[in-house]
């Protein structure tokens, strides 16, 4: 059974603007927006009319439907050779003495403390440094996959890659191949920053350029495997540079299909050399959510990052086209908390979640990271969840 959302009202509403009008008959029909209209909604499109469009994406692509997944992150090192601008979680050089540089077998420890629980991804990203080299990490995904056969490595963006191509002196073709044959399985949406050149190079200089960022992703797909990926918004971009960021991910999408989920992640000014740059409200997350989902047609999921943004934003955001809550992240990541997220302990148990997304209208299903069904929590109750009272009269989509 299908949840669906009529359109009709706001269509026919005498005092919505006629250019907003077109947008929403387009999505009405399943018809592609184009950038002029992606900014346009940005500039004019009030919070309640573009929640409305996504939330009809939403339900037309997923129902209630809210997926997650159980994973955890390890982060081998927080030194990095970059200094970008908005980021609060590295240490330079100089600053070695307060980050941490793990060795491959302390980061199979830190895998092997998840032996006895359920867990189905780990996800690897950290800071760029010469030891973190092609040899570092191909022996570290071997040594994963050995250990734990089934785990899924989810691991390092297109700017660890990058470095760590160039540093062995082969291409992005070979690196990806033998990363992918050492135990890699997909790639993380992290590193996009922004599309926009200028501005990349402000916030974020020195790192691969975009164009190296989408090609990196592009050869990963090319080879039948998936990927994320992310914005960063809320600091010095314009709707434009947001707009300008998606189209190259959709148009990317077009061609090769790869991509999974879209993730927008928001600026935080704790502890970064953007501090006196005000982070956004939640009315703007949500309707950058709203937007993402409406101009990523090709997209088939919108992720709202929960530790970022905090549990009650996060429920809101499924009814801005949201349909992924990421997972559990059961673990002490840093990245996040260092740059004064809304959850400082990122983490939250299953039934947690569970409860969380029910306690918004949703149906809740755990995921892998493929979007396999590993556990559908519809008819699943938990001791004391008032959450679960009358819930299957909610209507379901069967994914």
């Amino acid at each position: 059974m299908q949840t669906t959302i009529d359109l009709g009202t706001l269509i026919n509403d005498k005092n919505l603007a006629g250019d907003l009008k077109a947008i929403a008959k387009k999505v009405q029909k399943g018809e592609r927006i184009t950038t002029d209209e992606g900014i346009l909604l940005y500039e004019k499109g009030p919070l309640s009319f573009v929640g409305t469009l996504a939330n009809f994406i939403r339900h037309q692509k997923h129902g209630k439907t809210t997926w997650f997944n159980r994973n955890f992150h390890v982060e081998p090192t927080n030194v990095c050779l970059y200094t970008c601008k908005f980021c609060s979680y590295s240490r330079m050089i100089k600053q070695r003495s307060d980050g941490w540089e793990y060795t491959l077998e302390e980061v199979i420890d830190m895998v092997k403390k998840y032996d006895d629980q359920p867990v189905t991804e780990v996800h690897i990203v950290g800071g760029v440094l010469p030891q973190y080299d092609f040899e570092f990490y191909t022996d570290l995904y071997k040594a994963i996959k050995a250990h734990r056969p089934e785990l899924h490595i989810k691991a390092l963006t297109p700017v660890e890659y990058h470095y760590i191509f160039k540093k062995a002196k082969i291409s992005y073709e070979e690196g990806m191949k033998a990363m992918h044959e050492a135990g890699l399985d997909s790639l993380p949406g992290g590193g996009a920053e922004i599309f926009d050149e200028q501005l990349r190079d402000e916030i974020a200089g020195g790192k691969c350029s975009s164009d190296e960022w989408l090609r990196i992703h592009e050869i990963w797909h090319e080879m039948g495997l998936r990927s994320n990926a992310t914005i960063l918004y809320g600091h010095l971009e314009t709707f434009a540079h947001r707009i300008d960021h998606m189209n190259r991910l959709r148009e990317l999408q077009d061609k090769t299909g790869g991509f999974q989920t879209f993730i927008p992640l928001k600026f935080r000014n704790k502890n970064n050399e953007m501090a006196h740059v005000p982070e956004v409200s939640v009315i703007e997350d949500l309707r950058n959510y709203a937007i993402s989902r409406i101009f990523l047609d090709n997209f088939e999921h919108i992720k709202a990052y929960w530790p970022m943004i905090g549990r009650t934003t996060a429920q809101m955001s499924l009814d801005f086209g949201v349909d992924d809550l990421d997972g559990t992240i059961d673990d002490t990541t840093k990245i996040y908390s260092m740059a004064g997220s809304e959850e400082q302990n990122p983490a939250m148990s299953t039934e947690e979640l569970v409860k969380t997304i029910r306690n918004s209208g949703y149906v809740a299903k755990e995921r892998d990271t493929l979007y396999n069904v590993v556990t559908d929590y519809t008819d699943v109750q938990f001791e004391d969840d008032k959450s679960y009272k009358g819930y299957m009269s909610l209507p379901v989509v069967n994914n």
